[in-house]
């Protein structure tokens, strides 16, 4: 990995992460995180995309069935495949050896290609359950879904957590987690720097105010990375929910799942293209010289292709089609 020489830095103040994970915080146990408050927002957001379209006859389900859908949705789809994906993915050993961990939320552990299978899988049952289009229930939630995307990622950014690979750029952070970073000690890092059980950026920056040598040897230390997190929420986030809003908007009549392929395609370009600058996560090896996230996002191409298929061979107009 390159490292910038100070030659290149010396033009750039560059930004020290400082922000804390907690919107507030009662007690050290008792707090309320903005990750926790970002998924809460989404499952919002996602609600009145969804009954926007409702009104409209562009959603499968009736305007007074769509926030009962979306409670269920989030935590069964969402919250549960997420979990799920990120132990089975990412973390399978501990996952086997100690499965009770799969609940222990308050440590954190979410995985977004598990997610997005969780929710396909239950809108699956959902569509099977009331006799709906499956791909016309979809066509709907992945409008609104991305900005659960973008707000997810924003809390990445704030809690300093999957940022990128180390660059030059004038807008590069410093980040303090870096630390808690295996690859930091692999790339000739000073072990010992801070005690163990430090998490997030304030109390990295606190320990070194009191004990060393403050901000300015902590800056010394870190790395310039990209935040790609911010990268992220406007990529697999912002950007893909607008495009898909015109597209439903746009083309009324557009024939069930296509949207729904369309999400799954632009999502794997946009995720793809962004882990170039994202640090790959601690000890994880590449699987055909792709990251984890990479090589799971190429397999939504042939989930795409096939809602798309669908779409052009048996997919109806949405409108009109309100039923359950």
């Amino acid at each position: 990995m390159r490292v910038p020489s100070k030659r290149e830095g010396m033009f750039f103040a560059y930004y020290l992460h400082d922000l804390s994970p907690f919107v507030i915080r009662f007690t050290d146990k008792i707090a309320v995180h903005w990750y926790g408050l970002a998924y809460v927002l989404g499952f919002y957001l996602t609600y009145r995309v969804m009954l926007f379209l409702s009104k409209r006859g562009l959603c499968e389900i009736k305007p007074d069935a769509v926030a009962d859908f979306i409670t269920m949705v989030s935590l069964f789809g969402l919250v549960l495949g997420g979990r799920l994906g990120y132990m089975v993915l990412y973390n399978f050993d501990e996952f086997i050896h100690a499965p009770w961990t799969f609940f222990l939320l308050n440590q954190g552990g979410m995985a977004s290609h598990g997610g997005i299978a969780g929710t396909t899988l239950f809108c699956g049952w959902y569509a099977w359950k009331h006799k709906i289009s499956w791909a016309g229930i979809g066509d709907s939630i992945v409008c609104g879904a991305p900005l659960g995307v973008f707000l997810g990622r924003i809390a990445n950014f704030i809690n300093g957590e999957l940022f990128g690979r180390v660059t030059n750029v004038p807008w590069a952070v410093k980040f303090p987690t870096e630390l808690l970073h295996e690859d930091f000690y692999r790339q000739g890092g000073q072990p010992g720097l801070i005690p163990e059980g430090m998490q997030h950026s304030p109390e990295i920056i606190d320990y070194f105010e009191k004990y060393r040598g403050g901000r300015a040897e902590l800056e010394t230390i870190l790395h310039p990375r990209h935040p790609s997190q911010l990268y992220e929420a406007l990529g697999e986030g912002l950007l893909l929910s607008a495009i898909l809003i015109f597209l439903r908007l746009r083309f009324p009549c557009m024939r069930q799942g296509i949207i729904t392929g369309l999400f799954f395609i632009f999502y794997a370009i946009a995720r793809i293209a962004l882990e170039f600058v994202r640090q790959p996560d601690s000890g994880s090896s590449l699987i055909l010289g792709l990251t984890k996230g990479q090589f799971f996002s190429t397999f939504m191409f042939i989930v795409g292709g096939l809602f798309i298929g669908y779409g052009l061979k048996w997919g109806k107009s949405p409108q009109g089609m309100v039923k359950a």
